[in-house]
């Protein structure tokens, strides 16, 4: 009986190793899969000719508090910015390759005025559309990051929270471009700073 319990442990371990690999490696633009830790400019996946805008990087919603600041897109007249860097951490213990469809903490690697966390987590919903902000400082929340049809290009995702699955698109607020959940997806590609 002990047998076959250590055995079924195994079994359910290895099972769920393999699993873990089963998913392919996000990849940067030079084609080499996106380690944690590493830091890369999020930019978009779309030429310059369609989507002039630059990289993600920190902006605050119009408010009376600077603070917390949201995931923002550079705008098209600060372009050709790439952004600001991020590295990702892979939820899975262990696991140093960040993969498609797996758990991800986002944070931006810089010091900001703030004097917070800059891991990204859900935000605020949008009064007017009912999408959710991605915003910094507090626990953060998890992500994925999923291929597209488009070769090379990738969206960012968000399930936590229960049911409510979110892709990650840009939203135009107060002549801002902010990152928002449960919209149209934007495509991002990931180049390592």
């Amino acid at each position: 009986m002990m047998m076959s319990l250590a055995w079924l442990l195994y079994i359910i371990t290895t099972s769920a190793a393999a699993d873990d690999q089963s998913s392919p490696p996000v990849l940067d633009t030079d084609g080499q899969p996106v380690m944690r830790g590493t830091d890369y400019h999020i930019l978009p996946a779309a030429a310059a000719a369609t989507d002039p805008a630059g990289g993600l990087t920190l902006a605050s919603l119009p408010s009376p508090n600077r603070c917390p600041l949201y995931v923002a897109q550079e705008p098209p007249e600060a372009a050709p910015s790439e952004g600001l860097p991020v590295h990702f951490s892979p939820v899975t213990a262990g696991e140093d390759v960040v993969r498609e469809a797996r758990d991800v903490v986002a944070t931006f690697s810089v010091a900001t005025t703030c004097a917070r966390s800059t891991s990204w987590r859900i935000g605020v919903e949008d009064g007017e559309t009912g999408r959710r902000f991605v915003a910094t400082e507090g626990l953060p929340s998890y992500f994925r990051i999923n291929a597209t049809a488009t070769g090379g290009a990738y969206q960012i995702a968000s399930c936590e929270g229960g049911p409510r699955c979110g892709a990650a698109g840009i939203l135009m607020r107060e002549g801002g471009r902010f990152l928002a959940l449960d919209g149209p997806a934007f495509p991002f590609r990931f180049k390592r700073v």
